[in-house]
């Protein structure tokens, strides 16, 4: 039985030979995310987060994936930017909303990263996302913005907000509930 990854990958593939005239590749590389996440056992949050920022440890495969880096930091606060590409499409011509969800899943998220002690972690329990507006390559960078806005013993919540960086006109938003392990 073939798994859906390998069957889109090597169906991709096969057609690439068939019509070399409209295809395209991309090759992705990437460190083991265990490496870096073993650094983030050693730092608290927020220097964990500026450590990512800063590029003192590497990217997530997931931010490589996305296209994504964090571009501001502070306590209770996260910021990345991200640039969707033709890889992010779905079938009816436009970036796929999971795109969306994932760059606001991860902004809230690093915000409540920013709030975390040396020895806890955080996973999200819940993620509410509104799609605004279609995302394409037209619109270019897109800016989202994560804000923490409670932080108990056990759980946080965030909202993220998702920008056309052009145009500064909101896209999407979205609200998460996350756990907080110690």
């Amino acid at each position: 039985m073939i798994s859906g990854r390998e069957m889109a990958r090597e169906r991709a593939a096969e057609l690439a030979a068939e019509m070399p005239e409209i295809s395209r590749s991309l090759t992705l590389e990437w460190q083991d995310p265990m490496a870096m996440a073993s650094k983030g056992l050693e730092l608290a949050g927020l220097d964990y987060m500026r450590a990512v920022m800063n590029q003192e440890v590497p990217p997530p495969p997931i931010a490589v994936l996305m296209n994504m880096a964090p571009t501001e930091v502070e306590e209770g606060r996260a910021v990345f930017s991200a640039l969707p590409g033709e890889e992010h499409y779905n079938p009816i011509g436009v970036v796929h909303g999971g795109f969306m969800a994932t760059l606001l899943d991860s902004v809230a998220g690093c915000a409540v990263h920013t709030t975390l002690a040396l020895g806890e972690a955080y996973t999200t329990l819940t993620l509410e996302v509104k799609n605004l507006r279609p995302l394409t390559l037209d619109t270019g960078i897109v800016r989202a913005e994560g804000l923490v806005t409670y932080r108990g013993r056990r759980q946080a919540t965030a909202d993220a907000k998702l920008y056309a960086e052009e145009t500064g006109k909101l896209l999407a938003s979205a609200s998460s509930t996350c756990m907080i392990m110690s």
